[in-house]
């Protein structure tokens, strides 16, 4: 249903536009009613006032458009072929590639603010030019794909995305409400962020209505994707990417967890998700096992009783001290190795308000505690 979800999305954006744009498209034409703005007939003849229409505006959402319908073509194919991780990594990237044209022309920002201790050897501001397009491709690789990752509970992954969603929301407030000098510098990009996901909420609680658990429909990686680039998108044309990573933690915590598995180190199965324990109703940590045909290595071996000491994963070692199992690098077989066993639902919303207190924490570091590195926050 993933699918469904992303087309009715693109048809809000496309239906939503009239009203985005109203009060320019009053100025272009004979005034939408208005007695008081008449054309000249040279105006008539010659068309619209097009040069007054904030076309640099209406480029965002058609090249915002046009990078979520690529990407959502991405997740019918990997929906429908079952694409392996090395084939489909990286085309998210190419999908956002308009959109990071648009960005060079029409904001083109490369530079980031130095921390004021380090101000003295390096300056104020430094341009990091083309790697910052690079980072940028990175966000639009790494959300789409993390959404992906932290899956496999009913739920899961639209209930992340919608945390994720109402944080990017309650940020874009606070550029808007009254409590800031308005018109504030970037009004306009946090009110274009909110234009795209509001919309993308509504979908989102329509589609978690039916996939909470017991769930009844399957999102899909159409949805994950889908899910991932609009985040991506209102970061890169909101400006605020740096931002957004505040409120992807648990997300980057669980790649890094995952790359051990993610990359071939320790053997990795076909799926990760949790074990259905059927006499107790729970679920369980999944587990990789080992044999003596194909044994881990030595050092990985001592690495992997490390973090069992730690309790960052659960090993099971024979009589001569071999790792002959441990659980998924995942942090939904993390979270259940740390409470035990627990219902599906149970986990779900456990995992969810974590992601939110760890999210409210981020834009707490990113409006209050930053101001202990920079000397100002841009809301002001």
């Amino acid at each position: 249903m993933g699918l469904v979800c992303a087309l009715v999305y693109l048809l809000a954006i496309v239906n939503f536009l009239p009203f985005a744009f109203k009060r320019d498209i009053v100025a272009v034409t004979s005034g939408a009613g208005r007695k008081d703005l008449l054309q000249e007939g040279q105006d008539i003849e010659m068309g619209r006032f097009l040069h007054r229409f904030p076309l640099e505006k209406l480029a965002s959402y058609g090249f915002a458009y046009g990078t979520l319908a690529s990407v959502t073509i991405l997740g019918i194919l990997d929906d429908s072929f079952d694409m392996r991780w090395r084939h489909k990594f990286f085309i998210p990237a190419f999908a956002a590639l308009p959109m990071l044209a648009l960005y060079f022309v029409d904001f083109g920002v490369t530079h980031v603010v130095v921390p004021a201790p380090l101000r003295q050897y390096v300056g104020e501001l430094v341009d990091l030019g083309g790697f910052y397009y690079l980072y940028m491709a990175a966000i639009s690789i790494f959300c789409p794909n993390c959404i992906n990752i932290l899956a496999g509970v009913n739920g899961i992954e639209v209930g992340q995305s919608l945390v994720i969603a109402f944080l990017i929301v309650l940020n874009d407030m606070l550029y808007i409400l009254p409590i800031v000098h308005q018109p504030h510098p970037a009004a306009d990009s946090h009110l274009f962020s909110i234009y795209l996901l509001l919309p993308f909420i509504g979908v989102s609680l329509a589609l978690l209505k039916h996939n909470w658990f017991p769930a009844q429909v399957f999102v899909g990686d159409t949805y994950c994707y889908f899910a991932g680039m609009v985040f991506a998108v209102v970061g890169i044309l909101g400006h605020f990417s740096k931002t957004l990573l505040l409120l992807f933690i648990p997300q980057i915590f669980n790649f890094l967890y995952s790359a051990p598995q993610l990359f071939g180190v320790v053997p990795c199965p076909r799926h990760r998700l949790p074990r259905f324990n059927a006499r107790t109703g729970l679920l369980e940590p999944s587990v990789a096992t080992f044999t003596n045909e194909k044994p881990l290595r030595p050092l990985v071996g001592e690495a992997l009783k490390l973090l069992h000491r730690v309790k960052l994963l659960r090993v099971q070692t024979d009589a001569t001290g071999r790792v002959t199992e441990t659980s998924n690098f995942t942090i939904l077989n993390l979270w259940l190795v740390w409470r035990g066993p627990l219902r599906e639902d149970r986990l779900a919303m456990e995992v969810l308000g974590m992601q939110t207190a760890v999210g409210l924490l981020g834009l707490w570091v990113r409006h209050s505690l930053a101001l202990v590195l920079f000397t100002a926050d841009n809301r002001f």
